[in-house]
């Protein structure tokens, strides 16, 4: 399989791929679209929020037969569609780290990466059991315990952002004397 990376209009991802799908019947492939889940506290009320990982980009999954380039007009036509990460003259499929971070959310963490099950060790570092954030411990900048968040940077085509994802603390490793 290749994976390609699509910019879109940030905060417009979800409509593009509905009008890409309506006016692109012939386009079958699997779009990703991933998000995150975190709790937000307001006032003392506790809701959750689903925000984009990467806001603006969505993901278009090709096999390895086609060629995506024969679609190229129809992504390009679409209403909210500003170009293909590297460049429109040469669509290149993802490879090595941008790849890996990509797959890690479309394939590991689900539509929608929820929270993480972590534990502190006893030198007070994260230990992630399961979750989004497993194989993302080398990336943690932020520990925030009483939100129960972590921000991780992230790195996609030489450009770095950080976002937040959230745990849950399964327990605390004691100290031993």
């Amino acid at each position: 399989m290749n994976y390609y990376a699509l910019q879109v209009k940030t905060r417009a991802e979800e409509k593009y791929i509905k009008l890409l799908r309506a006016l692109h019947p012939e386009i079958s492939f699997p779009i990703y679209f991933p998000k995150r889940r975190i709790d937000i506290r307001r006032k003392g009320q506790v809701t959750q929020s689903t925000s984009p990982v990467f806001p603006g980009y969505i993901f278009v999954e090709v096999a390895d037969g086609e060629d995506i380039r024969h679609y190229h007009w129809a992504f390009r036509r679409t209403d909210g569609f500003f170009r293909f990460l590297r460049s429109n003259q040469n669509i290149t499929p993802m490879a090595d780290r941008d790849l890996e971070v990509a797959l890690h959310f479309i394939k590991n963490a689900g539509p929608v990466a929820g929270k993480s099950r972590v534990y502190f060790n006893e030198n007070s570092r994260i230990v992630v059991v399961e979750g989004p954030l497993m194989g993302l411990e080398g990336k943690i900048v932020k520990v925030d315990k009483r939100k129960g968040r972590a921000k991780i940077k992230l790195d996609l085509y030489n450009d770095s952002f950080t976002i937040d994802l959230g745990f849950e603390t399964i327990g605390v490793v004691e100290r031993r004397e």
